[in-house]
């Protein structure tokens, strides 16, 4: 029974005289607070604040008094803050190393050259790079009245990121989820973006407290949806299946998957050589089974580093150059579908 009045505390049938209580079923994750354990029965549920598995949580006596079931303010805040923000877009990676946050970069500068008005919120904040991929190093952020105003690299594209508030940029952040959850919540809730056609949040990898976190805080401010970037092997592959499904169970919108690193273009003879190698078809295969829209290939190419070095958009680098004109047929892919569901 398990309950250690038969003498044995392992009967399992309950011939002592005994009831066995059964530890609930963890909660899905939007039903559970960032900082809750692994085996949280999520706020909604009537055992919240009262199992075995809550002893210890910080959120204990909110969910026992029946406190966390109320949706967070923020929540509301957030959706107030962004409410002239048209696209809201997030980038995520089952993996790290596959080029996210270049990624995202590339990706806010071919919105801006369009004109479009793009805010980029860098949300990885123990690995803020896009400071430097934007050409923004020893940029402070600014305080005002209406909240903290972001670091703009020109009149279309402004810039949020942990980065900007580092006093020395080799600095390690080393935070708990708690206090992680607190400053994205101060990022969507703070920060004076204005008037956007499109805010890109570039995420971590993986699906942690941070992508639980920034999920639950865009409850109600109508997502479009999520892009995933990836490399074509199958061990990059393998952790986007369950980025995809982590989109499914949180009912974020999954717009599309990139394949960056597609393959390496010889710039002397043209042949492209497939350096992380498909054994299982590469993303395009991936997204037919697992039916969610392929956005486009992204090849390897020094230019890509470079540019994220010298903090510049690709395009003016080397505009006529194939990653260039990659990314532009994505960024036409991405706005396709988020128009169409706009439709």
């Amino acid at each position: 029974c398990g309950t250690g009045a038969c003498g044995t505390g392992s009967c399992g049938t309950g011939a002592c005289g005994s009831k066995a209580t059964a530890e609930p079923e963890p909660a899905a994750p939007e039903d559970k607070p960032a900082d809750a354990p692994e085996s949280c029965p999520g706020v909604s549920s009537e055992s919240a604040g009262k199992t075995e598995s809550c002893a210890g949580c910080p959120n204990q006596q909110l969910c026992a008094s029946g406190e966390a079931k109320k949706k967070d303010p923020a929540v509301s805040d957030v959706k107030d803050r962004l409410a002239n923000v048209k696209r809201k877009i997030l980038v995520l990676s089952g993996k790290g190393g596959v080029g996210k946050s270049t990624v995202s970069a590339q990706l806010s500068f071919g919105f801006a050259a369009q004109s479009m008005d793009v805010g980029l919120l860098d949300v990885d904040i123990c690995g803020p790079s896009i400071p430097r991929m934007l050409g923004l190093l020893g940029q402070d952020v600014h305080q005002s009245s209406d909240g903290w105003s972001p670091v703009y690299v020109d009149d279309h594209l402004a810039v949020m990121s942990i980065g900007f508030m580092l006093p020395n940029q080799d600095d390690a952040i080393i935070w708990r989820g708690p206090r992680k959850n607190g400053l994205i919540k101060q990022f969507l809730t703070d920060v004076n973006w204005g008037d956007l056609d499109a805010l890109i949040i570039d995420t971590p990898p993986g699906t942690s407290d941070e992508h639980l976190s920034i999920v639950t805080y865009l409850g109600d401010s109508k997502v479009d949806g999520a892009v995933i970037v990836t490399t074509p092997q199958e061990v990059s592959l393998m952790d986007v299946r369950k980025e995809i499904n982590f989109c499914r169970k949180v009912n974020l919108p999954v717009l599309g998957v990139i394949e960056n690193m597609s393959g390496h273009c010889c710039t002397k003879c043209g042949h492209v050589e497939r350096i992380f190698a498909p054994s299982t078809g590469g993303a395009q295969a991936m997204c037919q089974q697992m039916d969610v829209p392929f956005l486009g290939s992204i090849p390897l190419d020094g230019h890509v580093a470079a540019a994220g070095d010298k903090g510049m958009p690709l395009a003016q680098l080397q505009p006529e150059g194939p990653v260039a004109k990659c990314i532009s047929t994505v960024i036409k892919a991405i706005l396709k579908e988020t128009d169409k569901k706009k439709a």
